[in-house]
């Protein structure tokens, strides 16, 4: 089992590699498709460092911390990139299937977040909520993301627009 001073080191260094990330971020404008998969890649990490946990305490906090990234990332999402490729991609269902997955997972992060580690369905839904992400990880990295390369949209101008309200969801959040 971990010590305490083990788990505050780890917490050091996964704070200061998000520092450097959002300096490298702001320094260089990205693409929406690399903010997006960005996201993925953080997420993944953290579900596979949820696995190995014991404690729960560490639990609690790396599950709230999945489940604000996620509902940020489903918001930002929702609200700027799968409009503007609404009508820009050839098929349109992916994109309702998409919306459709994160109706889905949305209901899952609010069962956990009501929940516990204590609760004894709470590592069964972390889990299940990591399959979920995963697959709809999957379906827009090979489908919805290609197309949209081909599709003529400002990736970048829509990169902008992302990082600029993830930013602001960040500060409100911080906020409450």
């Amino acid at each position: 089992m971990p010590t305490a001073t083990a788990t505050t080191t780890r917490a050091k260094r996964a704070a200061s590699r998000t520092n450097r990330k959002e300096s490298l971020a702001s320094a260089k404008p990205a693409d929406a498709i690399k903010i997006l998969k960005d996201d993925h890649r953080e997420v993944k990490t953290w579900f596979k460092e949820f696995e190995k946990l014991e404690d729960d305490a560490e639990k609690e906090a790396l599950a709230r911390k999945i489940c604000q990234a996620l509902k940020l990332h489903a918001q930002i999402e929702e609200e700027i990139f799968y409009p503007a490729l609404r009508n820009a991609i050839a098929d349109g269902d992916l994109l309702d299937e998409a919306e459709v997955e994160h109706a889905s997972a949305k209901r899952l992060i609010a069962e956990i977040q009501a929940m516990t580690p204590d609760d004894r369905l709470f590592d069964a839904k972390i889990k299940v909520l990591g399959e979920y992400v995963m697959h709809h990880v999957g379906e827009e990295e090979n489908e919805i993301f290609p197309e949209a390369r081909e599709s003529g949209v400002d990736l970048l101008a829509l990169g902008s627009s992302l990082a600029k309200r993830k930013k602001e969801m960040k500060v409100k959040m911080t906020a409450s």
